[in-house]
């Protein structure tokens, strides 16, 4: 009987250490919520994540949350989150005010949320990983200005508004203008980072300012790219404007290498993945060491820091004649 006892507890005490080491095997629960999965960016941005390497090591697990441009739906997927046991969560809102509610949510559920390219006016995130648009507005803004020469009309495409990237570049674009008197503003409305919708507009402006606008400064491409379509449409020649966008989407790198417009990239391998980095060392503590190769090719710009820093800014790349097609042969 006594032997009977000491085997029966050397059994119960294997199988409990084999349920610590499966339990310890358990990969690492991400959620990502995302404002919108239509266009190429953010499609852009969630498959970069699902490259990272601890995603397809299976270190980590990856849930990708398409917010459908509503910052209700949005709202209903930190609930999720919480309501799943997620370890981390990584957000892209869109409305950088409605957000704040479902972070502070998920944070007192203990789950650190880490923002990524669009910010939440919030200071309860655990970090944020994207890039100053701010810089990126003036970089637009000054993309089109100086082929202007300074001089003459401009219109203006923003995205959806209160989206922090809306906010920023459009405090970028009004700090450019301010310095040139010279150039006027016809128009400015939000065409919602849709093509379709740029199209549409700038349809309605070209014959409401039939042969006065020199210039299309639009807050991403997709609505620079609706803007040219709309040219075209109209029988204009594309080369008679100055048009710019910002995110460097595949279909904008054509552009550019046609020389229809001017482009600046944001990166969002770089944004996804070294948000989703600093996530995990969030739930891993310090002896989590990044895996995505961004750090490296990004190291004398934006340090790790031992990923404990509120503020990690990716930086941009104006697309040109030299870099467009070293970048198009990326989306292959």
């Amino acid at each position: 009987m006594k032997t009977a006892n000491v085997l029966g507890g050397a059994l119960l005490a294997a199988s409990l250490t084999m349920t610590s080491v499966a339990a310890l095997a358990e990969p690492i629960k991400v959620s990502a919520a995302v404002y919108g999965l239509r266009a190429e960016f953010m499609q852009l941005w969630s498959n970069a994540l699902k490259d990272h390497p601890a995603v397809k090591n299976g270190t980590v697990n990856i849930t990708i949350f398409d917010g459908r441009y509503d910052a209700m739906v949005q709202d209903s997927q930190f609930d999720t989150t919480i309501t799943q046991q997620f370890d981390a969560m990584l957000l892209v809102p869109i409305d950088s005010n409605a957000c704040a509610a479902g972070v502070a949510r998920a944070v007192a559920a203990g789950i650190p949320v880490v923002g990524s390219n669009a910010r939440c006016n919030t200071d309860q995130l655990a970090a944020f990983v994207g890039s100053d648009d701010v810089k990126g507005g003036e970089m637009v803004a000054n993309a089109v200005l100086s082929k202007i020469g300074y001089k003459g009309n401009v219109v203006i495409l923003e995205g959806p508004i209160g989206q922090s990237g809306q906010i920023d570049r459009a405090q970028g674009i009004t700090n450019v203008l301010a310095k040139h008197p010279d150039v006027k503003v016809l128009e400015m409305r939000t065409a919602n980072w849709s093509r379709s919708e740029a199209l549409s507009l700038m349809e309605n402006w070209l014959a409401a300012h039939r042969g006065k606008i020199d210039g299309i400064i639009g807050q991403n491409d997709e609505m620079a790219l609706g803007a040219i379509e709309a040219v075209k449409q109209a029988g204009l020649d594309v080369n008679d404007f100055a048009i710019a966008g910002i995110d460097g989407v595949t279909d904008a790198l054509q552009a550019v290498k046609a020389n229809e417009m001017e482009s600046v990239l944001q990166d969002a391998r770089a944004q996804a993945q070294g948000a989703l980095d600093v996530a995990i060392r969030q739930v891993k503590g310090e002896s989590y060491r990044p895996q995505s190769t961004i750090w490296k090719q990004y190291a004398d710009k934006m340090a790790w820091d031992d990923g404990m820093k509120k503020e990690y800014n990716v930086p941009w790349t104006p697309v040109t004649q030299s870099n467009v097609d070293e970048l198009l042969s990326g989306r292959k």
